[in-house]
């Protein structure tokens, strides 16, 4: 354990910190249910954008995305369009108006502003949402879970406290056990003080991380000067042909043979494929989990935008300091690290740990550590949030107490708190590795979700019984091809060039149950439409609106909600890839990238920022 005292007092201050936070908000978290579930809707978009930001800067991805950027150099920043990255575009431009609008509390409730509160399938639409939440929420959950475990591991060998253990532990198990340490102190914080305790926590980490990130940089940054580099051509561009064209076989051979089981060889086929599902996952909107929680606490739709803006500005710099770093680190030291998985292999997933472990000075290991778990900590926080606000505000206030007084709702979010955190540590046991997880989520249980969630934006004759019967044969389509990948019928990898059937299988769903049951109520349609005014198939309740007030304007803002996507999208990659040629010195590329930069920012300020009230 290479910790001194210094990192250790400043690890154990964090957490202590983590404390006082939730004891401090504990009061104002029992006000009222808004209080405890949005933070009364009156914290300021910077600050939820920040807390945002900190949530999608976790342990478990960033380990992840140091193997990429290892393996795949400046061509990694196309692979996180997986989740899609390019959705906080998305709701940056019109989505999070559009859901702010609804003043919601959550995805389920906002269901009614939509459908209904009666009517065909309107219960079973929102049974099923709440059902899709509390999946995506448990598998968040047990995917940084067990990121925390593998990482903590590599600092606090077993061997040196399993003395102290009055139980034994399997050596598969020992990862989980350290999870379960660090994840109560998540629980404490978020559970005791809701909202407004998570906002403040993280931005706490974000600062510690902040200046990690930084400090690291510049040790890379002089490493780089006094060390060559030694990777294959390409590996210092992001552009790339049909194949991937990178060839480790004289440098690292296990690089290859990750290569080959990832299934990126054939990039361009991969890119088309991830853009050509990404662009339909962000159609959809957020998923129910903390980044929709987040919007939803916005003060008012225009600083919905702002705060979805803002995350990609506050993560993607710092984010992509640390993790080029930690790359440029792990292959200069590459043989001087022990990355051995105990089956024979390599595990690229361990390079970050172990960077942090060998390579770093007394005080920067400290706040590193700090900083990544309370990365953890936010991303576990904010997910239990949003699983907290599903269960209590959908099903205990809906159908078992809709009477119940404030305390006992606030008594119940701790008990469900709890209850949640059980879970999704029991279900992290059962986790074989962070990608596995993060395979099932982004290609298989979010490919379910797609379907339904754009049609419910954009075309009127969709009604509560195509949302149930479209997300239903999303989720058991997504269940069946999970089970083929367990048996093997198909590889990990494999599963994102399935998503055109699981999308079809969810399409025919959503639109067959559409017709199987009336249009919603017209009354419903013109209600929705006149607030939450979204642009697409709205033509026949489009009429009725505008004959009922001539006065009222249709959203004619599909070209330039289109056009600044692209522009976003642009300056979102170039924001990613700056820091990158920052730290390796590329310093004609990083020019062009600020020039680009520059000119996008000067666009979306013309065409974005001025006009947020007009649409």
């Amino acid at each position: 354990m290479r910790l001194s005292l210094i990192d250790i007092s400043i690890i154990v201050l964090y957490l202590l910190s983590t404390i006082f936070i939730g004891l401090w908000y504990r009061k104002k978290a029992r006000e009222n249910k808004d209080s405890y579930m949005l933070g009364g809707k009156s914290l300021p978009w910077y600050k939820l954008g920040l807390s945002d930001a900190s949530d999608m800067f976790d342990i478990s991805g960033t380990m992840w995305m140091v193997s990429l950027c290892f393996v795949y150099g400046m061509k990694s920043i196309w692979i996180p369009w997986l989740w899609p990255v390019f959705n906080q575009v998305f709701l940056m431009m019109y989505l999070s108006r559009w859901l702010r609008r609804s003043n919601a509390t959550t995805g389920a409730e906002w269901l009614a502003t939509r459908f209904g509160k009666t009517g065909a399938g309107v219960t079973s639409s929102h049974l099923v949402v709440i059902a899709f939440a509390l999946l995506s929420c448990l598998g968040f959950m047990a995917y940084g879970f067990i990121g925390l475990g593998k990482f903590i591991q590599i600092f606090i060998p077993w061997d040196l406290i399993k003395g102290y253990i009055p139980f034994e532990v399997a050596p598969q198990y020992v990862p989980h056990v350290y999870g379960i340490i660090f994840t109560l102190f998540a629980m404490f914080y978020s559970i005791i003080g809701g909202m407004h305790s998570i906002v403040t926590g993280d931005m706490v980490k974000y600062g510690i991380m902040t200046v990690a990130c930084i400090w690291i940089g510049v040790i890379a940054t002089e490493q780089i000067a006094n060390h060559k580099l030694n990777v294959p051509n390409g590996w210092y561009t992001p552009f790339f042909g049909k194949h991937l064209g990178l060839d480790w076989s004289t440098i690292i051979k296990e690089v290859n043979v990750k290569i080959k089981s990832d299934g990126y060889s054939l990039f361009a086929y991969f890119f088309m494929m991830m853009t050509f599902k990404g662009f339909f996952a962000a159609l959809a909107g957020p998923a129910p989990n903390y980044d929709m929680q987040k919007i939803l606490s916005t003060r008012s739709p225009e600083e919905a935008s702002k705060m979805n803006g803002f995350v990609s500005v506050i993560l993607l710099p710092i984010r992509y300091t640390l993790i080029i770093s930690l790359t440029a680190l792990g292959l200069i030291y590459y043989h001087q690290m022990n990355l051995a998985d105990g089956a024979g292999g390599i595990d690229f997933e361990r390079i970050l740990p172990a960077v942090i472990n060998n390579f770093l000075p007394v005080g920067l290991v400290g706040l590193l550590l700090a900083g990544l778990l309370g990365a953890f900590m936010s991303t576990f926080s904010g997910t239990m949030n949003a699983a907290q606000a599903y269960i209590v505000n959908d099903i205990y206030i809906k159908y078992v107490n809709p009477a119940a007084s404030t305390k006992k709702i606030i008594g119940m979010n701790y008990l469900v708190g709890v209850v949640v955190v059980a879970l999704g540590v029991f279900l992290g046991f059962f986790v074989k590795d962070i990608n596995s997880v993060l395979q099932w989520i982004v290609s298989a249980l979010y490919g379910g979700y797609i379907a339904a969630n754009v049609l419910k934006w954009h075309w009127w004759r969709f009604n509560a019984s195509g949302f149930f019967w479209g997300m239903l044969s999303g989720i058991l389509a997504a269940m069946a091809f999970s089970l083929l990948v367990k048996f093997g019928f198909i590889s990990e990898g494999d599963l994102l060039y399935w998503f055109p059937v699981l999308f079809g299988i969810s399409l025919a769903g959503s639109i067959g149950g559409s017709y199987a049951a009336p249009p919603t109520d017209a009354a419903v349609l013109q209600s929705f439409y006149t607030n939450v005014r979204p642009w697409g198939f709205w033509d026949p309740v489009k009429k009725i609106a505008m004959a009922n007030d001539p006065s009222f304007q249709p959203n004619k803002n599909f070209k330039l909600n289109m056009f600044n996507v692209v522009i976003g999208t642009i300056a979102q990659c170039c924001l990613t890839i700056l820091p990158m040629y920052l730290v390796l010195g590329q310093h004609s590329p990083l020019l062009i990238t600020i020039a680009i930069l520059a000119v996008m920012m000067l666009i979306l300020k013309r065409t974005w920022w001025n006009k947020l009230k007009e649409y």
